[in-house]
């Protein structure tokens, strides 16, 4: 015989990154925390955010596993969340129903959460805007979901093609999302300095005129390079 399933299965006390590690991260592009995890790490590039941002988002992932058409997850998430938090919500890429509206953005802000995200759509764009949490989602619909679950909280999900774990560092600007695994928290810090001087190095050559980098022109003039008439 086949027990019905529990509705939630939830994770609160999952490790967390060191504060003074969190801090480091504040104002990072999310260009050179993907170079610093050796050019990977980021959202698949449909997730963007609904409005421009005021400032780069970072903060720690609080993931929930909804499902589709599904937002069960998402109310348990609101009683896991620590101030400064960021809900990471798993929706299999479901396109047709959001997976929150302006009222549980809303909640979220009442909890202290700084930012939510989800590989599924969203609704009520004109009252989420005003309420400031920088919302990263595939995009928008009226449509709205059930509340059955089965769901999780606190446990490994995949969203928009990464996998994340509660615990794990989130950084957002314009361009897009990046998950830094709490593994990787210390050799991406360690690995940054170096992206930051390479690309303060070669935008000062740009702006003093570079046309084509060192490198390219080696290659360009190797024997590696054959011209056709």
């Amino acid at each position: 015989m086949i027990h019905e399933p529990p509705l939630l299965t939830i994770r609160r006390n999952f490790p967390r990154p060191r504060a003074e590690d969190l801090a480091a991260f504040a104002g990072v592009q999310t260009g050179h925390a993907v170079d610093a995890m050796g050019g990977r790490g980021a959202l698949d590039y449909r997730i963007k955010p609904l409005a421009p941002l005021a400032k780069a988002l970072v903060g720690v992932a609080v993931t929930c596993k909804c499902g589709p058409n599904d937002n069960l997850g998402l109310f348990a998430a609101l009683d896991v969340v620590q101030p400064g938090d960021i809900i990471v919500a798993a929706a299999d890429g479901f396109t047709g129903a959001a997976v929150a509206g302006d009222l549980v953005v809303g909640m979220m802000r009442n909890k202290g959460v700084q930012g939510f995200v989800t590989d599924g759509l969203v609704r009520d764009v004109a009252g989420i805007l005003p309420i400031g949490i920088p919302v990263y989602c595939a995009g928008v619909t009226p449509n709205s979901p059930d509340r059955n679950g089965p769901a999780t909280v606190g446990l490994p999900v995949l969203v928009a093609g990464v996998p994340v774990e509660s615990g794990d560092v989130v950084i957002g600007d314009g361009d897009g999302l990046v998950i830094i695994p709490q593994a990787r928290i210390a050799k991406a810090l360690a690995a940054l300095s170096g992206v930051r001087a390479a690309e303060t190095a070669l935008e000062a050559k740009v702006r003093d005129g570079l046309e084509i980098p060192d490198f390219a022109l080696k290659i360009l003039r190797s024997d590696r390079v054959i011209e056709i008439e």
